[in-house]
């Protein structure tokens, strides 16, 4: 029997990872094929479900000042931390209900010392779906003392590889900043980036990741944290190279194929891993730009692109189920 991998990303607003990779391991079913299912993540949302562990919650600081329940894992003495589960822009309502200039990554810290005192020697933080431009300096403030993260082993998992300095002109304007504002979020970062250099001898503007998150990745990479590709470190994890070359064929997806996708997000990264290993890709999307899907195809893979009121989620869910279904089925009957 022919196998299939599948290992979408999440459809955001609309169903997780998992959801998506249980309609695309039906279609496989149908088709005949033998489905191994790797809900991916690349260090946004998703990351607790790809990485799994023992659930726990706490009570910690929303981006604008309010309390919300945060989940995070841990699994011996790993912790699992998604940053946007305390700090993200979906906890403020989306971009229109953000403020920018005073969102916080306070959240994020208090997660944080909330793995440590649960007896974590090891910290995964996810930085990606944020809120938030403040250069991460509240997350540290919360973790204070900072001394005794000394022996800890920190990494933030990225999702983008942009650069400390570039985080506001690159991305505030998703969480809300208008281009004034954007001006006096690039202006702080710098004042940031000096006061690392100040207290940490740490250079973080040089540094690829650092300004995912809006600058936390180069704040956790002041305090010592290793900066790494959220995408590289789950497909390492769950063996996805190995599997997309058994299989030779590959199914994935998200909400939306852009540009972006393409820059170190995890369906950009998926469709040029099979193309270099010269393996069957489809990619389904809820909604895709002319360059996203023009991007995809010129590394090989198929655009399947859904009714763009996917994403929105206007669709009901059985909708959704059937429609990604349909086009997965149809395109596995053709592969081979």
């Amino acid at each position: 029997m022919s196998s299939v991998v599948i290992a979408p990303d999440k459809f955001k607003g609309t169903a997780s990872a998992s959801e998506v990779s249980n309609w695309i391991e039906q279609a496989a079913i149908v088709a005949g094929y033998s489905p191994e299912s790797i809900p991916m993540s690349d260090g946004g949302e998703g990351l607790l479900e790809a990485l799994g562990g023992m659930r726990r919650v706490v009570w910690v600081t929303s981006p604008l000042g309010k309390l919300v329940r945060a989940e995070w894992r841990i699994s011996g003495k790993t912790a699992v931390i998604e940053m946007a589960q305390a700090s993200g822009i979906t906890i403020v309502g989306g971009p229109e209900r953000n403020d920018p200039l005073a969102a916080s990554t306070r959240g994020t810290g208090e997660l944080i010392v909330a793995a440590l005192l649960a007896g974590a020697t090891e910290i995964i933080v996810g930085c990606g779906g944020s809120a938030t431009t403040d250069g991460g300096v509240a997350a540290l403030a919360a973790m204070e003392p900072l001394e005794r993260f000394a022996d800890i082993e920190l990494r933030a998992l990225v999702d983008v590889d942009a650069k400390f300095l570039d985080s506001a002109d690159l991305f505030a304007a998703q969480k809300g900043a208008s281009p004034a504002q954007v001006v006096v979020l690039s202006k702080r970062l710098r004042e940031v980036a000096a006061e690392f250099k100040n207290r940490f001898d740490i250079d973080v503007t040089a540094v690829e990741g650092g300004g995912a998150a809006g600058g936390l990745g180069g704040a956790l990479f002041a305090l010592g944290a290793e900066i790494e590709s959220g995408f590289e470190y789950v497909a390492r994890y769950h063996g996805l190279r190995e599997s997309i070359q058994r299989s030779r064929n590959v199914v994935t997806g998200e909400g939306r194929l852009d540009e972006t996708s393409f820059m170190g997000k995890a369906v950009g990264s998926i469709i040029k891993m099979a193309q270099e290993l010269g393996a069957n890709c489809l990619v389904v999307a809820g909604s895709a730009t002319d360059s996203g899907r023009q991007m995809a195809q010129s590394l090989g893979a198929e655009v399947q692109v859904l009714p763009s009121t996917l994403e929105s989620g206007s669709l009901p869910p059985p909708t959704m189920r059937s429609l990604v279904i349909r086009c997965v089925r149809d395109w596995l009957v053709t592969v081979e």
